[in-house]
């Protein structure tokens, strides 16, 4: 099987990264990896859709610095490739990187994907459905039981409000982003900036104003679902909680945040079956589910990552079933050809 893996650009990938994890992992099954850049991408005058790429140069790694960097020097000995001969093409690109220095490459993964799904490729997670989550909306279609409490505006008297009823605490942050970029703590020693934490937001688009959750204190749990359910191998859920103890109210990874171990709880699981029907219905293949108590606070549909943590601290590597399920829908494409929309391959 060939795939390929939509990154931000090559050079600035880590070892640490998840895309990194699993490429290896693929590399290591016996599969030809691809690494191109959301600037890679070429449509041809013949209508085909290709790309300059990077591969590894060998099989059989052990370690993810040493991929990586066969990866970045190696540029497969003829860097452009026609993507009708890749089999599964995985968008692992975060349009929210490219927001301030390159914004015409936050949606060139999208675009160039759904030019090549039209052409037979699988791509993942679904180009078409993936141009309605650019923005943080996307999360308001979710059912309302599951989401925090929430005010979009650029108007401050609108945010002034919406945080006056929730007994003056809540967090806010830009409609686009990632990373914890833009994110305030509201509370009463903060009110008196309150207007310039809006408008420093507002200046770039809308404010997002969200209910306070207590818990979140502890942190959040970031979960993977794949194909709509747990991801799941020997009993163990790929799930950790991600914590801030120097008293940022952010607790990404990005942030200063630390990994440690999560329990899976009953409520958890609701959520992600409450969550389920629209991924399955949008295609999005893998996402990671950010939980606080018994809210989402995020859903992360574009390149989530933490599986390295995950097995660190259960002790599972997950990166195999990822694998096997690319596996499978490659089988089901070759068996089935475009019977089978990229949508309906996505999840299935």
């Amino acid at each position: 099987m060939k795939i390929g893996f939509v990154v931000n650009d090559v050079n600035t990938e880590e070892a640490v990264y998840t895309t990194t994890r699993l490429a290896m992992k693929a590399v290591n099954m016996g599969h030809q990896v691809y690494y191109l850049g959301v600037g890679d991408f070429i449509y041809a005058d013949n209508g085909e859709i290709c790309a300059h790429v990077h591969c590894a140069d060998g099989d059989g790694f052990d370690s993810l610095e040493d991929y990586l960097r066969s990866v970045q020097q190696n540029n497969c000995g003829h860097s452009r490739i026609n993507l009708d001969d890749i089999d599964v093409l995985l968008l692992r690109n975060d349009p929210s990187d490219d927001a301030t220095e390159r914004p015409w490459a936050q949606s060139s993964g999208i675009l160039f994907g759904q030019l090549a799904a039209s052409r037979g490729t699988i791509v993942l997670n679904d180009p078409f459905h993936l141009n309605n989550a650019l923005k943080k909306t996307y999360f308001q279609h979710f059912p309302e039981h599951v989401r925090p409490k929430t005010c979009i505006s650029r108007d401050v008297e609108d945010i002034k409000a919406f945080i006056e009823d929730q007994g003056g605490k809540a967090v806010i942050k830009p409609l686009q982003g990632s990373g914890g970029q833009g994110v305030f703590l509201v509370q009463e020693n903060s009110k008196a900036n309150l207007n310039q934490m809006v408008e420093a937001i507002t200046r770039d688009g809308y404010c997002v104003a969200q209910e306070y959750l207590p818990a979140a204190t502890e942190g959040d749990v970031r979960m993977f679902l794949v194909n709509g359910q747990p991801l799941m191998k020997d009993g163990k859920y790929a799930a950790f909680r991600r914590r801030n103890d120097t008293g940022d109210a952010r607790s990404n990874m990005h942030s200063g945040g630390k990994s440690v171990e999560a329990e899976v709880t009953a409520e958890m699981l609701e959520l992600a079956e409450a969550v389920r029907p629209k991924l399955v219905r949008d295609g999005m293949f893998m996402v990671g589910l950010d939980i606080v108590d018994d809210k989402l606070m995020e859903i992360n549909v574009f390149s989530p990552g933490g599986l390295g943590s995950c097995q660190q601290l259960t002790g599972v590597d997950f990166t195999d079933v990822v694998i096997e399920e690319l596996e499978r829908k490659a089988n089901y494409r070759s068996n089935y050809g475009a019977s089978m929309t990229n949508v309906d391959l996505a999840t299935i």
